[in-house]
């Protein structure tokens, strides 16, 4: 390519990324226009995203605080109320649950022996097929005003029991490819999804908490600091080397939990002075979702200019697959033509940024995390599309 139209590609994305939010009917588009933008700039410029002087964009700490902003800031965009949907619609999110730890990654294992993939690139799509489902699909119900509650319930579940599901599908479908611990892959899911969303929930509780209940929250939060500052000054150094492996899980663990406890406390302390930062949290969510799809793309540039349009069909694939299949399925479990909409987007839509954490910690961002970052914005693409068809043809 001409390197005069180099910065002018990554110019135009931009603009229109920016240009999107003066449109009204196209705003919806604006965080799908900013990934695709990422990709641009990150494929063009890849250098420019791998590191600045000596600082490693890729570093572990970075990347994972990184995500559980991200989680978090996803976190606060769901309620504790969101699970009673379960009691509302018991059959219906038993059939979201099953299909959608089911279909999207069998499909994907599926699509990993027709198109041949390198082994970790292949991985990362049954991983992305493995993890629960995103937010997205809880607006695009919204959207296609099918059922909100369904959707929420289920998006919510899904996350809570990722920790036990997707590692143990990685597993069983992906363990030929790439080297699976149960373990870390479980700790890993913890800390960038249970954690963060853990913290945004307990502010989401201290709302209506009762005194009791608020003087617990500062009991824990102050153990906390304690468990800090005694890790600080030694203690980390004792547990790791004078326990095993599964010691120093569960003290990694307890350390994070505390952590979050600490981190919900006082966002919620920062929201009671500053109302405006819950309105902003879902923005500065978005970036981090761009700074990871810059990051991984960059990383695995080299990989895309040989599969990239082999794992585009794929993405089509798998994304098609679970919208079909979502929405049938809960038609032949007599669920009705709404609820098998939003059973339907939660089947075919799924958390990229949790597969690109999970990708990242055993040091594949640039092979197995290619897969959300080519099928994120698929995904938000078709979601959109199909949102807007179902909510010109409401069911009778």
């Amino acid at each position: 390519m001409n390197p005069f139209w180099q910065p002018l590609a990554v110019f135009l994305t931009v603009a229109l990324a920016i240009g999107l939010r003066f449109i009204p009917k196209l705003r919806g588009y604006q965080f799908t226009a900013w990934i695709i933008a990422a990709v641009t700039a990150a494929m063009i410029f890849p250098t420019a995203f791998l590191k600045w002087g000596d600082f490693n964009l890729r570093d572990k700490w970075l990347m994972l605080v990184i995500i559980q902003f991200v989680m978090f800031g996803m976190g606060t965009q769901m309620s504790l109320k969101d699970f009673t949907g379960i009691v509302k619609t018991p059959r219906g999110v038993l059939v979201g649950i099953l299909c959608h730890f089911s279909v999207m990654p069998l499909v994907g294992y599926g699509l990993t022996r027709l198109f041949h993939f390198e082994p970790e690139i292949a991985a990362g799509i049954i991983l992305i097929g493995s993890c629960s489902s995103g937010l997205a699909s809880n607006v695009m119900a919204y959207i296609a005003r099918s059922n909100l509650v369904l959707s929420v319930t289920v998006t919510a579940i899904t996350t809570m029991i990722a920790p036990l599901m997707t590692p143990r599908l990685m597993q069983w479908l992906a363990g030929e490819l790439v080297t699976v611990s149960v373990l870390k892959m479980t700790m890993d899911i913890i800390e960038v999804v249970l954690v963060p969303i853990g913290a945004a929930l307990l502010h989401d509780y201290l709302k209506s908490a009762a005194p009791r209940g608020r003087k617990i929250v500062h009991g824990i939060v102050a153990f906390g600091v304690a468990w800090i500052v005694f890790l600080v000054c030694g203690g980390w150094v004792k547990i790791k080397s004078s326990s095993g492996e599964g010691m120093i899980a569960v003290a990694t663990i307890f350390g994070f939990m505390l952590a979050a406890v600490i981190a919900g406390l006082i966002y919620h302390e920062l929201v009671k002075r500053f109302a405006r930062i819950e309105k902003v949290m879902p923005v500065l969510s978005m970036f981090g979702i761009v700074y990871f799809t810059l990051v991984t793309t960059a990383a695995g540039r080299d990989n895309l200019m040989k599969v990239g349009a082999l794992l585009f069909l794929a993405s089509v694939i798998h994304n098609a697959a679970g919208y079909a299949f979502g929405y049938w399925f809960s038609r032949l479990a007599k669920l009705d033509k709404s609820s098998a909409r939003s059973v339907s987007f939660e089947v075919g839509l799924q958390n990229g940024g949790m597969a690109a954490a999970i990708a990242n910690s055993m040091n594949m961002l640039g092979t197995m995390g290619l897969a959300a970052a080519i099928f994120s914005p698929w995904m938000n693409i078709s979601g959109s599309v199909l949102a807007n068809y179902w909510r010109k043809r409401q069911p009778k």
